[in-house]
């Protein structure tokens, strides 16, 4: 339901924000029992995701924000149904690692998803005309404020500070915390290497 009704409402661009590729990603990891691609989702995604699930209960709590990236989802302007299909971000983070504890963490992943970043960051630089286009400021590809494209610098030199701020603010440490905390091989291979089969009596 949510490729065709965002392909209708908001055209294929909107798939160049960060979080839909790594939808995509997770499913075909899914689909082909990839640890390399559930890998680079969890490194590309897992954290920010987490931080929009933070947000999310801070706002339905308290009708605060603690970084405001989630009044759209509390805006009675925006289709109930278009906020259903936003709430993957809920649950997103928790199933990816959930399928890297269970698939190992492959140690691939950090440097692949920064190439991918690049080439989205420059495909976004190239095909979108401003922050108000349907699909909005991807990955704050026009700065920092969502209403107004930044004027501090050149937008080249911004495209470069994204594709530098990505991978050492995001996918580093989380390829860092990942590389500590999950086996590189599937579980199943961790607890069968645990098994030594019985010795034949003499």
């Amino acid at each position: 339901m949510l490729v065709p009704y965002y392909l209708q409402q908001y055209g294929p661009t909107n798939f160049l924000w960060f979080c839909d590729v790594a939808l995509i990603v997770t499913l075909v990891g899914i689909w082909t029992e990839s640890r390399f691609l559930i890998s680079m989702a969890s490194v590309a995604i897992v954290f920010p995701q987490l931080m929009w699930v933070a947000d999310f209960c801070v706002r339905a709590t308290t009708g605060g924000h603690l970084i405001d990236m989630t009044e759209y989802m509390f805006d009675p302007e925006n289709p109930l149904f278009v906020r259903c299909l936003s709430a993957f971000h809920d649950w997103m983070p928790f199933l990816l690692l959930w399928l890297v504890a269970k698939l190992g963490y492959d140690r691939r992943a950090v440097l692949a998803q920064t190439v991918l970043c690049s080439a989205v960051l420059l495909t976004a630089f190239l095909v979108l005309d401003g922050p108000n286009g349907p699909a909005g400021n991807v990955n704050k590809i026009f700065g920092p404020n969502d209403a107004v494209a930044q004027t501090w610098m050149p937008h080249t030199t911004w495209l470069g500070v994204l594709m530098f701020a990505y991978p050492v603010i995001v996918y580093l440490p989380s390829h860092l915390v990942f590389k500590r905390l999950f086996r590189e091989e599937p579980a199943y291979l961790s607890s069968s290497a645990q098994i030594q089969p019985a010795s034949v009596g003499s």
